[in-house]
């Protein structure tokens, strides 16, 4: 078969395999009340269906899960919350179908979750996607096209902007008390056992393998693969970089004020594991050099790890009076010049007196980080709010937001996968003439799954 041939063989099977394009879903009177599917409910999910159903107005109707084995527990706990009893679906293509629903919120893993959302939007539906919200970096920006193509809501699921200490702390790092921030650094040392290794087998009554795969390409089922152990190989996972370093670098970047992409990326890092089925690196450093001359540093791993700075997780921002962390609930420390004063010669070393003229530095807490005014409204309850709103810039991270967040994630696989230094194109999403790194821009789809060119 040509090349041509089978790219047409491909764009009619995504086709057939998409929804129906139906514009007048999910536009019913704001008084009305909201019909919700949750995508996806094993382990994050469940946080999404217990959040929704308490929301008033909103109605948890459906359930989609290719796990047919997890839909008694969830149905009965929903039943127990709401007072009614959601539908169940393992095919999405099923579920979008239905006329009445007018929401989905997409816990999937994160091969899933650009075309569960470029589905939805097709299908007239608005959309909460988990982060990362997507497995490449291409995939990000056909989901920013169909949110605006048809009009939807769809909120990435990078939930602590929602959370007022932190927008405190974002507007005092943009206020520049101690002057601009010129870098900043992410830390996530979430420590994990290894997997290690599992033979394949059958096919568990109740899954269907073939859906949960999806884009990815097929192979032989195996409990590493599977809930959870999906995060650790390349075909359905982002790396703990865009697994939970994700959270960190989208505050970084929220924090800095950046609406545009670095310009220069590099990684480092490896996969420290004995007997293990792994693929993915657990412990990975990154660096981004944005166009300004700002820097961004992600130090990432799942290994036991000491703290950084006193923690296991959070970001620090640098200036040249002092910094800012997000640490211990926010704390600011300013550096304090003491004039006169000469660090101690190294042992042994005798210095001139013209050149001892070097202040020391101390360090105190600097000025407390306020409170940010208002009410907490939860990421859930925000998205709710716009869905009945329709209007797309009160959702606290947008999914332009989130595609800006998460491709740091992904330019910071590429590097770690390519081996060096890249210099990366912010207005084509591309990296100019390299190849080898082009190749990982987007992933060959397994047909019917496909993203396709034109959402």
């Amino acid at each position: 078969m040509s090349s041509a041939s089978r790219r047409e063989f491909v764009q009619r099977a995504a086709a057939a395999a998409a929804p129906a394009v139906r514009p007048s879903w999910g536009q019913q009177s704001p008084n009305n009340r909201i019909n919700l599917a949750v995508i996806g409910f094993r382990g994050r999910g469940r946080d999404h269906y217990r959040n929704f159903a308490r929301i008033r107005g909103v109605r948890v109707a459906y359930l989609c899960d290719i796990d047919e084995r997890l839909f008694p527990a969830a149905v009965a706990e929903i039943e127990k919350i709401g007072g009614y009893r959601p539908q169940t679906f393992f095919d999405i293509r099923k579920l979008l179908e239905t006329k009445d629903l007018d929401a989905v919120s997409v816990a999937t893993p994160d091969h899933w979750h650009a075309l569960a959302t470029i589905w939805a939007c097709q299908a007239g539906k608005d959309v909460y996607v988990e982060k990362p919200v997507c497995h490449n970096l291409r995939e990000g920006r056909k989901m920013v096209e169909a949110a605006r193509k048809y009009g939807r809501m769809v909120q990435a699921g990078l939930n602590r902007r929602s959370e007022l200490r932190n927008l405190a702390g974002v507007r005092f790092v943009q206020g520049a008390a101690f002057g601009p921030a010129y870098r900043a650094r992410a830390v996530v040392y979430r420590g994990r056992l290894s997997v290690g290794t599992v033979q394949e087998s059958s096919i568990p009554n109740g899954v269907h393998w073939d859906l949960f795969l999806g884009p990815a390409p097929y192979r032989p089922f195996t409990l590493n693969r599977f809930h959870y152990g999906w995060h650790y190989f390349w075909d359905t996972s982002t790396t703990e970089v865009g697994n939970n370093g994700v959270h960190a670098l989208d505050l970084v970047r929220w924090a800095m004020d950046k609406h545009a992409h670095p310009v220069k990326v590099q990684c480092y890092g490896g996969l420290f594991a004995d007997h293990s089925d792994q693929e993915t690196p657990n412990m990975q450093v990154a660096s981004f050099e944005y166009a300004d001359g700002t820097i961004f540093e992600a130090d990432v791993t799942t290994l036991p790890s000491p703290s950084f700075g006193g923690v296991q997780m959070g970001e620090f921002f640098y200036t040249p009076q002092g910094y800012i962390t997000s640490a211990q609930n926010w704390t600011t420390v300013v550096g304090d010049f003491v004039a006169g004063t000469t660090p101690d010669p190294p042992s042994g070393i005798s210095l001139r007196a013209s050149n001892l003229s070097f202040p020391k530095i101390s360090y105190k807490p600097g000025p407390p980080i306020p409170d940010a005014a208002g009410q907490e409204v939860s990421h859930f309850q925000n998205f709710i709010d716009c869905v009945r709103s329709r209007k797309r810039e009160d959702l606290h991270c947008e999914i332009l937001e989130g595609h800006m967040s998460t491709a740091l994630c992904h330019l910071a696989n590429i590097a770690f996968r390519t081996g060096r230094k890249l210099t990366f194109d912010p207005a084509t999403e591309t990296f100019p003439g390299d190849a080898e790194a082009n190749q990982y821009l987007t992933r060959k789809y397994r047909a019917p799954y496909v993203v396709p060119d034109q959402v």
